[in-house]
């Protein structure tokens, strides 16, 4: 089946099976290997990417559901060099770890921000509650959370 959609602001179009997952043709076939599997079950968050600006759980998905979307992944956040904010903090705030969550932490947190630009700690944890760590306890990233959308709030009033 041919698929049309815009990932990362580029307009794709790609044959591919209705009933591939979208994970797989992120990963294999596109190669945007930002985007992590590991539950293959939508119980990790690894997978997380925005669909019209809204994040969804890639493993979840068929490459049907595609067909006239927005989709961005890790790979498509940052302008250029520049980091976005989200990313920046996680890095300033050792939010990173291991790293194997965070393509999917950062897009859920880009996804929270654009809904609560001044969300709370507890609003953060709840926003983030689909996505696993294993290995930061998750204080570091909240502190990140809570920087980025500090900074992205500044960003506005300039």
């Amino acid at each position: 089946m041919k698929i049309a959609f815009r990932l990362n602001g580029k307009q794709i179009h790609i044959d591919a099976a209705p009933d591939r997952r979208v994970v797989d043709v992120l990963r294999e076939d596109l190669g945007m290997t930002g985007t992590k599997e590991s539950c293959a079950a939508g119980d990790c968050g690894a997978c997380t990417i925005l669909v019209d600006g809204e994040s969804r759980l890639s493993c979840l998905m068929l490459a049907v559901q595609l067909e006239d979307r927005d989709i961005t992944t890790i790979e498509g956040i940052a302008e250029g060099e520049q980091l976005h904010p989200v990313q920046n903090a996680f890095v300033e705030h050792g939010a990173v770890q291991c790293g194997f969550c965070t393509p999917g932490m950062v897009l859920a947190s880009v996804d929270l921000l654009n809904r609560n630009s001044a969300p709370s700690r507890d609003q953060i944890r709840e926003g983030l509650s689909g996505n696993l760590c294993r290995c930061t306890g998750y204080q570091m990233i909240v502190d990140a959370v809570e920087a980025a959308a500090e900074e992205l709030r500044d960003r506005q009033e300039s």
